[in-house]
């Protein structure tokens, strides 16, 4: 559910292990190269979805919340499919966020923590969460919830936001932020289906414990543009989008115990200054 740039990644390993089917809006000729088995429907539109129902033993779930309203639908209308059918999957991976935890002033954050989603989109994350929680609880199908921060890989950096010189926080005022590569994730899923236990969250995450300012400097270094000016936040306030500051609102630092010692991840990225510079380098 959900063929996007991480599912991707994940897609010529999975294809090697499993008969994989995907659930698309528009035929796409890549995932026909790459074996993948296509069914035209909608999250958006349950009647769109009756051939879910008894058609996989393992679903891998990455399709976001809608960007409004309160809940998931589209995990709903998934869920509802799937129990069409007496024949349920016996896993369920998400992929989620590590929005649901909110701010934590900077404290360390294991996967025990209280959910206090401050954002509308995080909380969406949660409702999200708790529908598939219910759902593993009810049918014995074995969920497993990865709470992934910021994504990042060679096209997914912010370098525009560095060419605009969007300022960063003063050390004194920043937050904490946390990363995993594209290629990190897309193998915690595949290891997740094999492995995750039930209703269990992972933090899916490197071993980075960075300033957001600092993770700009070391990009903005390594592709050689100015790092970025630096500014309260009541100066921040005055020029930057609500959707950057509300990131930049939260402080948080990421434990990954629990990944490494379940789902023995080893990364091959582990710590954003091995990412970027296989970013360079390639």
């Amino acid at each position: 559910m959900g063929c996007g740039d991480v599912v991707h990644r994940a897609l010529p390993v999975l294809t090697r292990r499993w008969q994989v089917f995907a659930l698309v809006r528009e035929f796409d000729p890549a995932l026909r190269i790459m074996g993948v088995k296509q069914l035209c429907g909608d999250l958006d539109q349950p009647a769109t979805l009756r051939r879910l129902a008894g058609l996989a033993h393992a679903v891998l779930h990455s399709a976001p919340p809608p960007g409004t309203g309160d809940g998931d639908p589209r995990t709903r209308h998934l869920l509802a499919a799937l129990t069409r059918s007496r024949s349920l999957p016996r896993r369920i991976v998400y992929i989620s966020t590590s929005g649901v935890y909110g701010n934590s002033a900077g404290a360390w954050v294991p996967e025990t923590r209280p959910l206090a989603a401050h954002s509308a989109r995080a909380r969406r994350r949660v409702a999200a969460e708790g529908l598939l929680r219910g759902f593993g609880r009810r049918s014995g199908t074995r969920v497993s919830l990865l709470r992934a921060p910021g994504i990042y890989a060679a096209d997914r950096l912010p370098l525009e936001r560095l060419r605009r010189g969007d300022p960063v926080l003063v050390a004194a005022e920043d937050s904490y932020t946390n990363h995993i590569h594209a290629e990190d994730l897309a193998r915690a899923c595949v290891i997740a289906l094999e492995r995750g236990q039930a209703c269990r969250a992972y933090n899916i995450c490197d071993d980075s414990a960075l300033l957001m300012g600092d993770w700009f400097d070391k990009l903005a270094d390594a592709v050689r543009l100015p790092r970025p000016p630096r500014a309260s936040r009541a100066e921040a306030r005055a020029r930057l989008s609500p959707l950057l500051l509300s990131f930049m609102g939260e402080s948080r630092r990421l434990t990954n115990t629990r990944m490494k010692r379940e789902l023995k991840l080893q990364l091959r990225y582990p710590t954003v200054d091995a990412g970027i510079a296989a970013v360079i380098k390639g």
